[in-house]
């Protein structure tokens, strides 16, 4: 019987929890670390894989085939990824896009310098929405693609409403337009602005006493967050909020327009519905961790994207049997 590829998690936020749930169901896999800034007894008490503390992570080296980086893309990825891939095959969820080209050829330099493979990027967007959005300009040149995301929560607009005075609890919906998706759909190549794309939606628990209308007119006119979009504030209760608002769905759409021949329009969509983001993020990681690990062994090294990564490498089976099933 072939080894099992033994995983490392950096990080046991939502993400990394998702990330466990999938290895678990990897019969080629197994978690034997996960690695915390936290005090690692407190979160032993909660899992029966081995909890170490981020700073012991030189004595795994030789122990840990590929390590899961389950931090955020702030601050945490761009600090520990280029560190941890001299000595580890790595994949990560980066996705800060303006900024990706830059963190590849960091990540690159480091990776050659272990012989080990990085695999950036890994998700649904970017990751999978990226490949898609590949295939449809390389199958269409000259086609106009669309991305629309949501349904869904965005945690990352949740925390900033959070940071705001007066505000307990949040959580922020990112919506798509209808008409806009059907106007693309029909093939119309229109020109959208960000407002006519997507709404937001926010639900809010305020502070007792709160100033709701300065909470309000704080969310709307947030730069780079909200200022954009037409957006609902909508103040509700703490229970109502863990009643009805506590999963993490999400989810969206890449839609490609072109035409071929003289005027036949051609539409390529590609969708996801999710119930919850981060272990759907999960499942993503771990099928590119297991290319990870092939990569490197067939002598591959450095920084890649899911771009460079054939789909023959993140599937459980065989190459005959993908081909014989899938093809």
């Amino acid at each position: 019987m072939n080894k099992k590829i033994r995983i490392g998690i950096c990080g046991y936020g939502n993400l990394g929890k998702g990330v466990q749930k999938q290895i678990e169901k990897n019969n080629d896999m197994e978690l034997i670390v996960i690695f915390t800034r936290r005090n690692p007894e407190e979160l032993s008490k909660h899992t029966s894989v081995k909890v170490a503390s981020i700073s012991e992570v030189m004595e795994w080296v030789e122990k840990v085939d590929v390590m899961i980086m389950c931090g955020g893309s702030a601050t945490d990825l761009p600090i520990q990824v280029p560190e941890f891939a001299k000595y580890f095959n790595t994949v990560d969820s980066f996705d800060t896009h303006a900024k990706i080209p830059e963190y590849l050829n960091h990540v690159d330099v480091e990776a050659k310098k272990g012989g080990n493979v990085s695999i950036i990027s890994v998700g649904w967007d970017p990751g999978m929405f990226s490949i898609m959005r590949a295939y449809a300009d390389a199958i269409l040149p000259y086609s106009h693609t669309y991305t629309f995301w949501g349904k869904g929560v965005s945690q990352g607009h949740s925390d900033a409403i959070r940071r705001i005075k007066g505000v307990k609890d949040a959580r922020q919906y990112t919506i798509p337009v209808t008409n806009a998706m059907e106007r693309v759909r029909n093939g119309e190549n229109p020109e959208l602005s960000t407002r006519e794309k997507h709404i937001r939606e926010c639900f809010v628990v305020a502070e007792e006493g709160a100033d709701l209308v300065a909470i309000e007119k704080e969310i709307v006119t947030m730069p780079n967050y909200f200022a954009d979009y037409d957006t609902t504030v909508h103040f509700i209760s703490q229970e109502e909020l863990d009643k009805n608002h506590s999963g993490l769905p999400h989810g969206g759409s890449v839609i490609s327009c072109g035409v071929t021949g003289d005027s036949n329009k051609q539409v390529i969509e590609y969708s996801l519905n999710l119930d919850s983001n981060p272990e759907f993020t999960g499942s993503v990681l771990v099928a590119y961790a297991r290319a990870a690990y092939r990569m490197q062994q067939e002598g591959m090294a450095g920084a890649k994207t899911v771009l460079d990564v054939p789909p023959i490498m993140l599937n459980i089976n065989s190459r005959d049997e993908v081909i014989k099933k899938m093809l």
